[in-house]
């Protein structure tokens, strides 16, 4: 369809209340009905985007299931999406979506009727993208889902955002050299990608072929560790498609962890000796794995992912810390607990034909007994902290099968907070005193963990 064809576009409407708690984060780009023009004509419910440094998502929730088909043109750049099963009519002329002016890489969006039956969305970018483009069964509070994810043509690296921060690092030197090395945890990447250069490991010569000779198996040899600050990853859960559990009153987990873990990392950047990194600095969603290997990546030393607890029963009230356990929950609660977190990826939205599922596999079953009891004690530390200004759920930290978790060769905690659920915890999480005594008692613990860490302490 050519560009002169292709609508104006239009402001948006409002949708249902309970449906505004579960998306209100995001950018609504349309949220109509559209009446049948024939008998099998789908409805369009909402289109979301979530636009991030990382990637851009949009979302088309629609009441059934549809097909697209996709392809992109340069000079300029554009992406261009066929979706068949719709008709366009006078109010989707109308409405069309409204792009906020930050997205990185998208700059506007037209619609059109391209053929009968198909509807033609062409992206306006505002740079070159390997867009990932894949449907979601009904979840939750969602119907069917058409998910455009627009990732950057170069992948970004993790290494390379702590280094481009406008804030002087001590990391900084350490860091490039690490970026320069071979990583056993890859730059996440998708299809489409091309690594950064400091990914790409350099092309060597082949040594010369020589005859066969039985060696026996090398030990293997530990990562080595970096030296200088000692850097602490934060992972505040949940995020863009995903809100997390939602409170009676409206409040949002996934907004609650975000505010609650950029007080934390400004409390450790302003402590010697130490810099945090953050899984997510925005409201978009991140593959529990990616978390996982963007805290491998810049070599972490400690890795917090925080949550604000929800239950069945508004009552249930109380601060918590658990840790990874291979052999089963140690109680119903944990084991509930670590099911929903884990289920994080279907309602946030994963495309396992993009993401390396066959990485994300072997991530997951790496965790080591070392690994688990230097987790039980930097919570324990953690738990003590908390537990001073908040009454605990468990006065010991519980383990449970959390994905999140599973980074072999981190010690690794999931914090949470307070229940959401509850209305009385509900208003604490909400206020900004309670969510700096939460980060403050937090640095406390891991203050407490690393100086009974001799080697660790004294490199910090």
């Amino acid at each position: 369809m050519a560009d002169d064809t292709i609508s104006r576009r239009a402001g948006t409407s409002a949708t249902d209340f309970d449906r505004r708690r579960l998306i209100a984060g995001a950018t609504t780009l349309l949220v109509f009905p559209v009446i049948p023009r024939f008998a099998h004509a789908a409805s369009i419910v909402a289109v979301r985007t979530w636009p991030a440094d990382e990637y851009t998502r949009v979302t088309l929730e629609m009441d059934s299931e549809l097909k697209a088909e996709h392809f992109t043109l340069d000079g300029p750049d554009r992406l261009v999406v066929d979706i068949e099963g719709l008709t366009l009519n006078s109010t989707l002329n109308e409405l069309v979506s409204k792009v906020r002016p930050n997205d990185p890489y998208i700059g506007t969006v037209r619609v059109g009727q391209n053929r009968p039956g198909v509807v033609r969305l062409v992206l306006d970018l505002k740079q070159p993208v390997a867009p990932q483009i894949f449907t979601l069964k009904p979840i939750g509070e969602y119907k069917y889902r058409l998910v455009l994810d627009l990732y950057p043509k170069v992948a970004q690296d993790p290494l390379l955002a702590i280094m481009d921060s406008q804030d002087p690092d001590p990391l900084a030197e350490v860091l490039e050299q690490l970026a320069q090395q071979s990583n056993e945890a890859p730059v996440p990447s998708v299809q489409g990608q091309t690594l950064p250069r400091t990914a790409q490991k350099p092309d060597l010569p082949s040594p010369p072929a020589s005859p066969a000779k039985p060696r026996p198996a090398p030990t293997p040899a530990p990562a080595p560790r970096r030296s200088g600050p000692l850097l602490i990853a934060l992972d505040p859960g949940h995020g863009g498609e995903d809100p997390g559990a939602i409170g009676r009153g409206g409040t949002r987990e996934k907004d609650i962890v975000l505010a609650i873990g950029r007080r934390l990392k400004r409390l450790i950047d302003s402590t010697p000796g130490m810099k945090a990194y953050m899984t997510r600095d925005g409201d978009y969603f991140v593959p529990l794995h990616v978390r996982v290997q963007k805290a491998r990546r810049v070599k972490a030393d400690l890795f917090i992912s925080i949550h604000a607890d929800a239950w069945i029963k508004p009552t249930a009230r109380g601060s918590s810390v658990y840790a990874l356990s291979q052999n089963g929950a140690t109680s119903t609660m944990a084991r509930m607990m670590a099911q929903r977190e884990n289920e994080a990826d279907l309602i946030g939205g994963v495309n396992l034909g993009t993401h390396n599922a066959q990485v994300a596999k072997v991530l997951l079953d790496l965790s080591t007994a070392a690994q688990i009891n230097d987790s039980m004690r930097v919570g324990g530390k953690v738990l003590s902290e908390i537990g001073k200004i908040n009454r605990l759920h468990k006065r010991q930290v519980e383990r449970a099968g959390f994905a999140v978790l599973r980074a072999p060769d981190i010690p690794s905690i999931l914090v949470e907070t307070a229940f959401i659920s509850n209305p009385t915890e509900e208003k604490l999480l909400r206020s900004g005193k309670y969510q700096d005594q939460v980060a403050r008692a937090m640095l406390t613990g891991i203050q407490g963990y690393f100086r009974d860490s001799p080697a660790l302490a004294q490199r910090g």
